[in-house]
C-alpha cells in the first residue's frame, strides 16, 4: 500500500495545500502548453470527475491508472484504478488557479504553504511512458536511494528510474518526488544500464 505524501519538502518547513476559498483572478481559463504541472488534490474516488472538468475548461489533465484483479468467493473482475489515488495532474498558471480550483471533485493544489510547487516534466513523462508501455504497472513505496540506471531497450527506452529485484524479477521505479508517491514495471534485466553519479553530475552541471 502507497502511504501518504509527506509533510516534508526540500526547501519548506511544510507541505501544504492551496484550498478553493482563495480568490484569483479568473478572466482567461487557456492553458498554455509551457505551464509547468502541479499535483491537484482531490476527494477519494473523484479522479476521473475532476480529470474530465478539468478537460471540458481547456486544461491539459494527467490522471494515470492501472488495472489489478480482483477476487470475490464467486468470481473474479479485473478493475482499472488510480496509480496516484487523490490526485489528478495538471498543467496551469499558478497565477490563475481558481478555475482548477472551483472544478468539481477538487480539494487543492499541493505546494509548500500557499505556494503551488510545480513538478519536473521529466517526472510526468517517465511516468507516461510507463503507464503506455503496455507492461504491468502499479504503484510502490516511495524510494530515495538505490540503483539509478537507464533503460536501453524495450518499451521503455530511455526512461531513467530505480531498479529494484523482487521475487527474482527486475522492476524499474519511477518517482513524482513532490508526492513522494512511486509506480513500477517489470523490466527485462537485460535492457538496462547502471547510471554513474559522474554521468548524472555532467549532465545537470550542463544545464
Amino acid at each position: 500500500m502507497v502511504g501518504q505524501p509527506s509533510i516534508v519538502h526540500s526547501g519548506c518547513n511544510h507541505l501544504g495545500m492551496i484550498s478553493q476559498t482563495e480568490s484569483y483572478d479568473i478572466t482567461s481559463t487557456f492553458t498554455p502548453v509551457s505551464h509547468p504541472w502541479f499535483a491537484v488534490r482531490v476527494r477519494s474516488n473523484h479522479e476521473r470527475t475532476a480529470a474530465m472538468h478539468l478537460v471540458d475548461r481547456g486544461y491539459e489533465e494527467f490522471s494515470p491508472s492501472y488495472t489489478v484483479e480482483r477476487r470475490w468467493s464467486d468470481r473474479k473482475k479485473t478493475i482499472e484504478q488510480s496509480l496516484f489515488p487523490g490526485y489528478v495532474f495538471c498543467r496551469l498558471n499558478p497565477e490563475n488557479r481558481l478555475p482548477v480550483l472551483s472544478a468539481p471533485g477538487v480539494v487543492s493544489l499541493v505546494g509548500c504553504g500557499r505556494i503551488p510547487v510545480p513538478i519536473p516534466d521529466e517526472e510526468i513523462e517517465r511516468i507516461r511512458t510507463m503507464v503506455q508501455s503496455g507492461l504491468l504497472v502499479s504503484p510502490w513505496p516511495f524510494l530515495e536511494a538505490g540503483q539509478t540506471v537507464l533503460i536501453e531497450r524495450g518499451p521503455l527506452t530511455g526512461v531513467e528510474g530505480i531498479l529494484e529485484e523482487v521475487k527474482g524479477k527486475c522492476r524499474l521505479v519511477v518517482s513524482i518526488n513532490l508526492l513522494r508517491r512511486a509506480v513500477s514495471a517489470e523490466v527485462d534485466r537485460h535492457w538496462v544500464r547502471p547510471v554513474k553519479a559522474s554521468s548524472r553530475e555532467a549532465v545537470l552541471s550542463a544545464h
